[in-house]
């Protein structure tokens, strides 16, 4: 196994790492620099877009382009002219949430969960933007929304409020896009630590980001925990299979903590990781059918 800087991009709260197998290219955002990344999988031609709020994640879709969770709302971003379009705020009378982590399910719908900013209430919920762009809240009293994932079947969803300190599990309905049945999946109480982004491998393992406390951790999906990764800096964000083979597990992280109270990481902080050796595959992101 070998972990090297991708790219000394030092984004602010770097987030959301994407591989995208049409396109061979992998996307990730920073969410408080308000901008998208795109580079090839050894971080090369390396290209940004500047979007107009603070942003969560974001997600390719089928017909060009992507969609995006912001501050604001939901919108459309035009790769080509750099252009935004609202869809829909879920929470115009919110001043301090802001739309999180989202990831789309098989059927290309795209599921995000809000957070309040503060990180402090539990004033955040889990979202669905269907492909006919009509919103549907799924869940609520949430203080922070991170690591939306299923399994290779897409019959069970996982999600997490960091500050539960669990990554919950849910029984998901292809046919509807609705989680039900949810119940503690594993639990990181005492490590300092909070599950942050997430991802699920080929064989069904879930793999999530342990922000603050600078660990990749593996789990089966009975819960147990499977592997870890210490990498060299603590504020680690997210994670995503990528390259042509999908055997790269892309991690991002910040360089500068959203709130005081969260710890420093020396100049490697905000840089885009690549680990590479694991001898594990992930799964081909599905595009919004939007």
């Amino acid at each position: 196994m070998e972990i090297k800087v991708l790219v000394d991009c030092k984004t602010i709260l770097g987030e959301g790492p994407l591989w995208d197998v049409e396109e061979q290219r992998l996307y990730w955002i920073d969410s408080f620099g308000n901008k998208v990344w795109r580079a090839t999988a050894d971080g090369k031609e390396i290209e940004t877009w500047d979007v107009p709020a603070k942003i969560g994640s974001m997600a390719l879709r089928r017909k060009g382009g992507a969609v995006l969770s912001l501050q604001t709302g939901f919108h459309f971003l035009d790769l080509k002219t750099g252009k935004t379009e609202l869809i829909h705020d879920p929470e115009p009378d919110k001043p301090t949430t802001r739309i999180n982590d989202g990831k789309v399910d098989k059927h290309g719908r795209f599921l995000a969960g809000s957070m309040d900013m503060m990180e402090s209430g539990p004033i955040g919920a889990l979202y669905r933007l269907d492909p006919d762009l009509s919103v549907h809240k799924l869940e609520e009293g949430i203080i922070c929304s991170n690591g939306p994932c299923w399994s290779p079947d897409g019959k069970t969803f996982y999600f997490a409020d960091s500050w539960s300190e669990e990554i919950s599990v849910y029984d998901y309905d292809l046919k509807t896009g609705t989680p039900s049945n949810k119940r503690t999946f594993c639990s990181v109480k005492g490590t300092g630590g909070a599950p942050d982004g997430a991802t699920v491998d080929a064989e069904g393992y879930v793999w999530m980001a342990l922000v603050y406390v600078g660990e990749i951790r593996r789990y089966a999906p009975d819960g147990r925990l499977d592997r870890t990764i210490k990498m060299p800096v603590l504020k680690v964000t997210s994670v995503n299979f990528g390259g042509p083979n999908l055997d790269i597990l892309y991690v991002t992280s910040m360089a500068k903590p959203p709130l005081p109270r969260f710890p420093e990481d020396g100049p490697l902080g905000g840089s885009l990781f690549a680990i590479t050796g694991l001898g594990v595959k992930g799964l081909p992101e599905p595009r919004f059918a939007g």
